[in-house]
């Protein structure tokens, strides 16, 4: 028998998953696009079969098309692709889709399409709107078909921290995820759904086809930036190519001596600390509400949060002024850190705007919430660079900014931000950015500029590698500067 294509292992492991969803990857070079390809197959023999295998841009899919052409063709000779549609047709009469979303607005091209197996190729690509949406299309085309969705994808990208939070810190690796949902049907009866999903790791060293190959490729993934290489050859969840603070630390070693690590354990606030509220409203989006304490040196502490989201990335709990105001004074009237403080507020200028009635910072001042606002400094750039200013360490290890580690939802966003296509030097604002704005208004009420350190000397184990020395005792020692 002629043999087109054989899974290795670990594709094998992922193609035999019986989950709802399988996330396969997490670093460069462990044959996930071919394993989605031969997914897409597995039901081809059913006449009313629709698969779609989904890229972010058509010039991205392109190469998963010439891919198909390879494998495809070989397998089912009689098998006919459309260029124009972008499809597969089958002898049995079945059909596999390509397609893109470049914008989420391009998710209304799927509107009324059913398709039993969708495919995501780099997931981290998407947002979880454009995700998430398109399981509306994953839905039976006809009896006898099985309705799932695979994905696979490495580290970075605007979907980072979606992908990061439902499947790779959800659970540890290869651990099934079970999530509940409650339908209420017209009757007014209550039933209970549940799906699974589940997480299986790859990486280059589970390739060894590719590694005989191209033995090669193991050094051109370690020469790239120490971000992407931890990221693309180890699969490290916590750094990234395109992540705009690649300065933050999240070391519990530090978490009680502050040193070395931007998460501290929280601690009483002395009286005499000024205290901020800072506020980014929200509304099909989430809010944010963070409060900081500043310490006799100018160090900002972010003590606790007040976050209007549903527990889906970047969804909003859709709460009016009033409501968000009453979450606040009930937050500043009983929590231990709070209560019986003098606190100020600084929120988005745009707040205040008056243009369609009674503004929101109005709203929020009335009885009997009386939350107030101060106009916060809203010019982006000279806020991140703030962000940058303050979570830099010094030669001691001390930076100017912590967060208490039970700040949860500034510890699962902010890591995970990434840079603008096209707006280089910003953050990506399609990503959830809610908490860095809110955060960001605070730090330009105490603006700080950035800090000297010294490079320190670490010594070398090879003194061919030479960059710099000093002579000890009549010796020289070595050192990487």
């Amino acid at each position: 028998m002629r043999v087109i294509w054989k899974p290795q292992p670990k594709q094998i492991e992922f193609m035999q998953r019986p989950e709802y969803e399988v996330f396969y990857g997490g670093a460069a070079g462990g044959g996930k696009s071919d394993s989605l390809l031969m997914e897409a197959l597995r039901q081809v023999h059913i006449p009313h079969y629709k698969g779609l295998i989904i890229r972010k841009t058509y010039p991205e899919l392109s190469e998963l098309i010439s891919k198909s052409m390879k494998f495809y063709s070989q397998a089912f000779p009689k098998a006919k692709y459309n260029g124009s549609e972008h499809v597969w047709k089958f002898p049995s009469g079945a059909r596999i889709y390509f397609g893109s979303l470049h914008h989420a607005k391009d998710k209304i091209k799927y509107q009324g399409k059913e398709f039993d197996f969708i495919g995501f190729d780099e997931l981290t690509h998407f947002t979880w709107d454009e995700y998430s949406y398109l399981f509306s299309r994953n839905r039976p085309s006809g009896p006898g078909t099985r309705v799932y969705m695979r994905a696979t994808g490495n580290p970075g990208g605007i979907g980072h921290g979606w992908v990061k939070s439902r499947f790779i810190t959800a659970a540890p690796p290869k651990t099934r995820i079970w999530e509940s949902y409650r339908v209420e049907q017209p009757d007014g009866e209550e039933i209970e759904l549940k799906r699974d999903r589940i997480f299986i790791p790859s990486s280059v060293f589970d390739n060894p086809a590719l590694l005989k190959n191209n033995p090669e490729y193991l050094a051109s993934l370690a020469m790239m930036s120490e971000a992407e290489k931890r990221a693309l050859l180890y699969g490290d969840w916590d750094c990234f190519s395109g992540q705009v603070f690649s300065e933050w630390r999240d070391d519990p070693a530090g978490y009680e001596t502050r040193r070395w690590s931007h998460v501290i354990k929280p601690f009483p606030i002395p009286e005499h600390w000024k205290i901020i509220r800072g506020f980014d409203f929200g509304f099909s989006r989430p809010f944010s509400v963070g409060w900081y304490a500043v310490d006799e040196k100018g160090v900002l502490y972010r003590i606790a949060e007040y976050y209007g989201c549903t527990g889906v990335a970047n969804e909003g709990v859709k709460l009016n002024p009033k409501e968000i105001a009453a979450g606040i004074r009930e937050m500043e009237s009983t929590h231990e850190l709070l209560k019986g403080k003098k606190i100020t507020g600084v929120a988005d200028p745009s707040i205040f705007e008056k243009s369609r009635g009674e503004s929101i910072a109005d709203q929020m001042e009335e009885f009997p919430y009386f939350i107030s606002w101060e106009k916060g400094d809203n010019t982006r750039l000279p806020g991140k660079m703030q962000f940058h200013y303050r979570l830099a360490f010094d030669d001691e290890g001390r930076s100017m900014f912590y967060c208490f580690d039970t700040c949860k939802h500034f510890l699962r966003t902010i890591p995970n931000l990434v840079y603008d296509e096209t707006k280089v030097e910003d953050i990506d604002t399609d990503g959830e950015d809610h908490i860095y704005d809110e955060c960001r208004y605070v730090f330009m009420t105490h603006p700080i500029t950035p800090r000297k350190t010294t490079p320190k000397l670490v010594p070398l184990e090879d003194p061919l590698e030479l960059f710099g020395g000093e002579k000890v005792g009549g010796k020289y020692n070595f050192y990487r500067l």
